[in-house]
Parts: C-alpha cells; sequence; structure tokens
C-alpha cells in the first residue's frame, strides 16, 4: 500500500499478508503446544486485517468549505457547472458528464447539483392545480432531512411507497422555492410568491423558511398591501405580522380603505377592520371602502352588483359601520344618496343629527377613538428677535432618525412673534433625497409662542435607523419665534429620534436653533 501525506507526497509504502481462516486455525494449534515461553508467544492470533489509519500531522483538521474557498472553476470545467446551473432551472435530463462531483469542493455545492435534477432521483411531485400542474423530481433522503414532514412521509410508520405524489394545493414557483432552501440552504424570496412559499413553509414545516418569509413581508409591508396580509397572517397565525399589519392600517387608514387589496379580503377580516376602535379615518372613506369591497365580493360570488346584493353580501356588517359619527355633509352627499340604506334607517339618522330626542339606532354611534399623535419637541426654549426669523422662500430643513417604526403625519411650526398672522407653508419629507410626501397648506398663527401644527393629507411611514429630511418654506410677512437650546437626541415615549444638521437648510434652522421644533407622528 502506497502511503501519502496532503500534498500528495510519498510517506512509506507498507506490504501486509492477508492470512486466510485456515491458516490462523493451525497456528493457533501450534502456539498452544508452545504454553508460555515467552511474552510475545501468549496465544494471541495474529490480526486478520489491518486497521487503515489516517497519517497524522501538526496542522488543525478543516473542513472541505475551508480548504476550498468558493471560487470559479477552471476554464476547462466551466462550461460544465453552467450547464449543470441551467440544467436545475430547466429540469432537464441528467447531462453525462465524466466525475461531475469533482466539479464541486463542498457538500453543500453537491448536494445543490441534486435540486431539480433528475438524477438519482427516486420520487417525483405533481405540483398545481389541474390545467397549471409541472412535474418536479425529488430524493426522499434530502426532504426527509429538510423536513419533518416529508419525513413521516417517506420514512414514517404510514409511509407510503408512492414514485409520484400529488400537490394540487402548492404553486409550483412556490414549492421550488421550497425545494431550493431544502437542497441549497438558499432563501430566494419574491413578491408575487412569497405568501404561496409561506404557505409551503408552513405545511412542510421548514420553519427557518416561514420565518424569512415573514419577515420578507414585514419588511414591505405598507397601506396598499396590509389589509391583504392581515388576512394572511391570521390564516398563517403570525401574531407578530398580524400586529405589524395593525399598525400600518390604524395610521394610515384611509390609504389602506383605497387600496385594490382592501376588496380582497374576506368577510371576517372586513368584520375585524369596520370593528376597529383606533382607526384612524373618517366614517365617509370607511363607508365608501365598504360599498366597493361588496361590489368585489358581488363578482366573486357571480351575483350582479345590485344595491339589494351589495347589502346582501355585507348583512351585519353594514351596522359596524359608524355612519351616525359622519360629518352632516357626508352623510347627506353620500351615505343617504347611496340607496345602500333603508328610507326608515335615512330617516332616523337624520333626526339623530337634528332631533333632541334621538330615535334608536341600529348603527353604532359612539366616535372612533383613532390614533393620539404624539409630538417630538427637539428645542429647550425658544425667543424673537427684531430682525429674525424671516422668511424670504428659504428653506428650513433637519434630518432626524428614529429607532421604531413610526409614521410622520406633520410638523409643529412656530408662528408670528409680532401679533396674529398668517402664514403659508409647503412641508416636505425625504429620504435620501427623494421626495416622499409634500403639500401645501396654510396655518393661522395668534402671536404666542406656541407650535401650530401643519399636517400631511396621508401619515407616512419612517423606517428605523435611516435619516430622513424634514423641510419647511414658509411664506409670511412677519417675523416669527425661533427655537434654541436644540437637542441632537430626544425620548419621545417610547421612541428615541436623532437630529442633524441638513444640507437642504438655507434659511439658518440646524439642531442648535431655528424653525421645525415639532415632529408630528403616530407610534
Amino acid at each position: 500500500i502506497l502511503m501519502v501525506d496532503e500534498k500528495g507526497k510519498n510517506m512509506k509504502c507498507l506490504t501486509f499478508f492477508l492470512m486466510l481462516p485456515e491458516t490462523v486455525k493451525n497456528r493457533s494449534k501450534k502456539n498452544s503446544k508452545k504454553g508460555n515461553s515467552s511474552s510475545n508467544s501468549s496465544g494471541k492470533l495474529p490480526p486478520v486485517c489491518y486497521e487503515i489509519i489516517t497519517l497524522k500531522t501538526k496542522k488543525k483538521k478543516k473542513m472541505a468549505a475551508d480548504i476550498f474557498p468558493r471560487k470559479k472553476p477552471a476554464n476547462t470545467n466551466t462550461t460544465a457547472v453552467q450547464q449543470y446551473h441551467q440544467q436545475n432551472l430547466n429540469n432537464n435530463n441528467t447531462i453525462p458528464a465524466p466525475n461531475w462531483q469533482g466539479l464541486y469542493p463542498t457538500i453543500r455545492e453537491r448536494n445543490a447539483v441534486m435540486f431539480n435534477n433528475d438524477l438519482m432521483a427516486d420520487v417525483h411531485f405533481v405540483v398545481g392545480p389541474p390545467g397549471g400542474t409541472q412535474r418536479l423530481p425529488g430524493h426522499k433522503y434530502v426532504l426527509a432531512v429538510g423536513s419533518s414532514v416529508f419525513h413521516a412521509m417517506f420514512y414514517g410508520e404510514l409511509a407510503e411507497d408512492k414514485d409520484e405524489i400529488r400537490i394540487p394545493d402548492v404553486e409550483p414557483a412556490a414549492f421550488l422555492a421550497m425545494l431550493k432552501y431544502i437542497y441549497c440552504d438558499e432563501i430566494d424570496l419574491a413578491a408575487d410568491t412569497v405568501l404561496a412559499t409561506l404557505y409551503a413553509a408552513k405545511k412542510y414545516i421548514v420553519p427557518h423558511l416561514a420565518r424569512a418569509c415573514v419577515n420578507f413581508l414585514e419588511t414591505s409591508l405598507s397601506a396598499k398591501n396590509a389589509c391583504v396580509l392581515l388576512s394572511q397572517s391570521c390564516l398563517f397565525e403570525e401574531p407578530d405580522l398580524t400586529q405589524r399589519c395593525w399598525e400600518v392600517i390604524d395610521a394610515q387608514a384611509e390609504l389602506a380603505l383605497k387600496s385594490e387589496g382592501f376588496c380582497d379580503i374576506d368577510f371576517q377580516t372586513l368584520e375585524s377592520i369596520l370593528r376597529r376602535e383606533t382607526l384612524n379615518a373618517k366614517e365617509i372613506v370607511v363607508f365608501e371602502a365598504a360599498l366597493n369591497w361588496a361590489e368585489v365580493e358581488c363578482q366573486r360570488q357571480e351575483l350582479t352588483a345590485t344595491i339589494e346584493n351589495k347589502r346582501k353580501v355585507l348583512g351585519k356588517a353594514l351596522y359596524l359601520i359608524r355612519i351616525p359619527t359622519m360629518a352632516l355633509d357626508d352623510f347627506a352627499n353620500g351615505a343617504a344618496q347611496s340607496g345602500i340604506l333603508t328610507l326608515n334607517e335615512t330617516n332616523d339618522i337624520f333626526l339623530w343629527y337634528t332631533a333632541a330626542k334621538k330615535p334608536e339606532l341600529q348603527f353604532v354611534s359612539k366616535p372612533r377613538k383613532g390614533l393620539v399623535p404624539q409630538r417630538c419637541h427637539r428645542f429647550q426654549s425658544c425667543a424673537y428677535r427684531s430682525n429674525q426669523w424671516r422668511y424670504r422662500g428659504r428653506c428650513d430643513s433637519i434630518q432626524f432618525a428614529v429607532d421604531k417604526r413610526v409614521f410622520i403625519a406633520g410638523f409643529g411650526l412656530y408662528g408670528s412673534s409680532c401679533g396674529s398672522a398668517e402664514y403659508s407653508a409647503k412641508i416636505e419629507l425625504k429620504r435620501q433625497g427623494v421626495i416622499l410626501c409634500q403639500n401645501l397648506s396654510k396655518y393661522f398663527s395668534d402671536g404666542s409662542s406656541n407650535t401650530f401644527p401643519v399636517w400631511f393629507e396621508y401619515p407616512v411611514q419612517i423606517e428605523p435607523d435611516t435619516f430622513y429630511t424634514a423641510s419647511v418654506i414658509l411664506d409670511g410677512n412677519e417675523l416669527s419665534y425661533f427655537g434654541q437650546e436644540g437637542m441632537t437626541e430626544v425620548q419621545c415615549g417610547k421612541v428615541t429620534v436623532q437630529f442633524q444638521c441638513s444640507s437642504d437648510s438655507t434659511n439658518g434652522t440646524g439642531v442648535q436653533g431655528g424653525q421645525i421644533p415639532e415632529l408630528i407622528f403616530y407610534a
């Protein structure tokens, strides 16, 4: 036997003989006759075979991944590697290549070759609904290692020996994403398939992939998809995602209710939203959103979208809309003329607005609490002088960052220091130079040093640990108060806000002093 070291150099040549059983038997008889003449002839039989051991070196043992760092294969093998990668995507027949295992230095890479590969496949899955199926290969051992459900399916007490398994309730793209994680240890998620992938991960109990799907959904959560994700998070029993959805829906209620995704929710989710006490929206917006949902629900149930059918699909959920709390103009020009209410209901609600003795209503008549805005004040004092703070179309700006996700609703601004006055304010919120929201409005100041709120049309979601730029351009003839003794960090409830100067500021506002004394937000 020629023994070599790790570098391929010869160490020694070892020759040994294998003794046949008959020879061993004869020799044992001779040893028994000799007795104990010496310690070396104690009746021990010579070994039938020798144990092959690895030569030890002073170097620490390394794994294959340490010895062979990930790098591009040599030019001679590049084509073969690319062919195998293409094979994994297209699920083609195995490409005949000698010693393909030698192309991949680690077990992880060699295992990944088997992903979506017919080579050595001992089971196939027909995935997807009828008319949209895809046949995918699998390897029972690999699947059983990655999922307890697959382990029970292939090796459990009730395992069935089937060569083909039909899975009609999982989308092929989602099933492939799960297989890629099991085979390759890679998470590849997309916005249009992440919910289906989460369903597959839950069904086959692949918890780390499910957690990655939830994290993906949380980071991509917005008012446009919050209602749909709320419905799905309840279905998948993900309380953290459910809570995040409610935070977005509460703070950006009008945007969420006007989104297309709102019409795709199920009836139970509709009821839970209409019951929501902290919904930060006008009731006329809630009413119009419910009617839009009813119209789409009629289509789902293959009903004509008549007034009667809309009311039928809404059922008792209609009475969760707090119509008596609407502004009278909203009710008279909106709900009263929609046709969804009966004549008696319309008359009773009008009496509710005007009569001293109010009639009993089936509708909830108590206004929603909504959300209470928080104010982060960054100055310790304010002052005024004869020559400042003056506005001539220049920009006052400050940068800020928070440690928790919040929703900026507007800014608090200083007013006139020379008696009552009116200002025109253009407020703006930017992230890395991109405008997220802006609004042009007017506010009246009474001459005091108080701050006066100026609101965006809708609250803006602010992600943690990222600096945003708050700007305002004021137009007014009067001098105003200005802040001083500014703080770089302010604790506001459970939210910590950091401030730094902005290069957009051309009117003197900075961390130590100036305008924009307050950030108004929901948390």
